[in-house]
């Protein structure tokens, strides 16, 4: 049976195996305990029997006014838990959060733009493409920045794509 819970300091120790995919960003200790301290409800894990954990999701708020947003930095299921629908779990309760307790207005991720399965998966979740990022990751491949309106947006204008590609540095940061 797979549970979904809270991520605790004690899993950053026991999810390596999980960010083994070479399409899977991984990043410092340091980055992910920013994330569990003040996003503690946009961190969550899928454990299974054994108190293995198969897959993850992180991710945070931010923005403002109409821009105000749930933003997945990261969803992964290791490969041997895949095909089991863990991701789009993982991902309707970040939506879930976004709509319901944090009334964002949409929800927005970056997937590489290579990276077919993923962006296939999203589009099943009714992402759809907002905009190209040129060289976004590692400053050689393109990312797709995609995007779900939520109930608050209602005309659905978080979701129009842009007509022309951007740069990272056009990108805004909160």
């Amino acid at each position: 049976m797979t549970t979904i819970r809270r991520f605790c300091c004690n899993d950053l120790l026991r999810f390596a195996s999980v960010n083994l995919d070479h399409l899977t960003e991984t990043f410092n200790m340091s980055f992910y305990m920013t994330y569990l301290a003040r996003w503690p409800d946009y961190f969550h894990v899928a454990e299974g029997p054994g108190h293995r954990i198969m897959g993850y999701i992180m991710g945070k708020v931010e923005g403002q006014g109409e821009s105000w947003h749930g933003h997945v930095t990261a969803v992964t299921v290791a490969p041997e838990y895949r095909r089991q629908q863990l991701a789009k779990k993982l991902m309707n309760l970040l939506e879930d959060i976004s709509d319901k307790i944090d009334k964002a207005y949409f929800v927005d991720l970056f997937v590489r733009a290579s990276n077919t399965p993923a962006i296939k998966m999203y589009e099943k979740l009714e992402y759809v493409i907002y905009r190209r990022v040129l060289r976004y990751y590692s400053g050689e491949e393109d990312g797709l920045d995609m995007r779900k309106a939520l109930s608050r947006d209602v005309e659905k204008k978080s979701i129009i794509p842009l007509k022309r590609p951007v740069t990272p540095d056009e990108l805004e940061y909160d």
